[in-house]
């Protein structure tokens, strides 16, 4: 593997450029022809031996000690070639792999120099010494890259690829110019190299647009009930002051206008706060057994108007994991309301608890909450989690949902390290099957 030379010793070699005997031996060709010249002039033109030679020793002091202009062409092309050798340096592909983004380093000519590992494990296998455009095929890019090359000043650009799926990118565009070089720092001068760093915007994007459409949806959906109350209110205060049996209906619309909103608000508070608490971890330890239980009774009222029965399924011993119980319980009442009201026409709805082991060291809890009802259309089944995502009209005005039950159980299994799995077919019922990894013995 071929030394690359540090800053440093370019210095050092440059300095022993500049001795006498380094001087002298640049110019040896030159004193060959000035030394044959004088021998022919001697020998064949009766010129003096003693001036000859004297006029012969002082080209030669002159040439080992006269000050060098620091600034010649060959010593500035020497620099030059020494620091196209210096790329990449050790300390330059270190402080490249340290940066969490994919980045490139190509030469002014557009040829790739050195990728940092993250460009790698994104791009594939990028190999030095290809052009830089056969990793980077975005035309806006390289359109950015040929303008810095040119103008020696940094950009920076964003982009929008459209395939094999939506994704937004932003990229910095620096020039580098290298110690020594003569271009360091000069506006409008060829860099040495280009450092291109690229961010992928895609996550911060779908956040951002899911922000917003929750605000547009959440919006929407209160000022349905706040438009039904405040139509009512007039009719009452209006053509209906006076007739009982029209005031008592519309009271009783208005009632279910304010409750429907009511939901709405507790579930966009409880999804806020979820969300807080998102990436930290439940330390407490909780018994799963006891939360169905609870549920089952909680919802027990419900199950009798409906006339639909609660059966359960669960171990006999505890079953432990860490996990906060108001959460928990949250998602299994959901899991189970939803079942009571959708498979209501099955008169059953089943809750089981069982253990899976993967092996000895892997243990997980599953719960299982399955309806006999008319069952979901393959097609809504990836949509399910959504905020504000319902299966169909009818559904939405008879049942009262909010569309944020589902979701708000997402993000709690998200939490909890918990995975959600939907199985259904139409006409056959569906199943709702929760799998939580399971405390240790030891921790319970």
């Amino acid at each position: 593997m071929n030394k690359i030379p540090s800053p440093i010793e370019d210095t050092q070699e440059t300095k022993a450029a500049a001795t006498p005997a380094a001087r002298l031996s640049e110019a040896r060709w030159v004193l060959v022809v000035v030394s044959i010249v004088s021998a022919i002039a001697v020998a064949f033109f009766s010129v003096p031996f003693w001036p000859a030679a004297a006029g012969f020793a002082v080209i030669v002091a002159t040439t080992a000690f006269a000050p060098r202009r620091p600034g010649s062409r060959r010593l500035k092309l020497k620099t030059h070639r020494d620091v196209r050798r210096m790329w990449p340096g050790t300390g330059m592909k270190v402080t490249v792999d340290a940066l969490p983004t994919p980045c490139f380093v190509a030469d002014g000519r557009g040829i790739t120099r050195y990728v940092n590992k993250q460009a790698q494990k994104v791009y594939g296998d990028v190999k030095p010494g290809e052009p830089l455009s056969f990793s980077l095929r975005a035309p806006s890019l390289l359109e950015a890259f040929d303008r810095v090359c040119a103008s020696g000043q940094p950009e920076q650009i964003k982009w929008i690829e459209k395939v094999p799926s939506e994704t937004w990118y932003e990229a910095h565009i620096a020039p580098m110019f290298m110690p020594g070089s003569g271009t360091e720092g000069q506006g409008g001068r060829r860099p040495d190299f280009i450092l291109v760093v690229i961010q992928d915007l895609t996550e911060n994007r779908r956040l951002e647009r899911m922000r917003t459409d929750f605000v547009a949806n959440a919006s929407h959906e209160l000022r349905t009930p706040l438009a039904s109350l405040t139509g009512f209110i007039e009719t009452i205060q209006g053509a209906a002051r006076n007739d009982p049996a029209a005031r008592d209906k519309f009271l009783s619309i208005m009632l279910e206008q304010a409750e429907r909103m009511r939901r709405l608000i507790d579930d966009i508070l409880s999804l806020s706060r979820i969300e807080l608490k998102a990436h930290v971890r439940p330390t407490d330890t909780v018994d799963l057994i006891e939360i169905i239980r609870h549920t089952a009774d909680a919802l027990s009222p419900l199950a009798a108007d409906m006339k639909v029965e609660i059966r359960l399924q669960l171990p006999d011993g505890p079953a432990r994991m860490k996990g906060d119980r108001d959460e928990l319980i949250q998602v299994t009442e959901n899991l189970v309301e939803n079942a009571l009201k959708y498979g209501k026409d099955g008169n059953r709805v089943d809750i089981n608890l069982l253990e899976e082991n993967e092996d000895q060291e892997a243990r997980y809890w599953q719960i299982f909450v399955r309806d006999y009802g008319e069952g979901i259309s393959p097609e809504h089944l990836p949509r399910l989690t959504e905020r504000f995502y319902r299966v169909s009209e009818d559904s939405r005005q008879v049942m009262k949902g909010t569309g944020l039950g589902l979701a708000i159980v997402k993000h709690i299994l998200t939490r909890h390290q918990g995975r959600l799995d939907i199985k259904s077919e139409p006409g056959k019922g569906a199943t709702f099957k929760v799998t939580f990894p399971a405390a240790d013995k030891t921790e319970a």
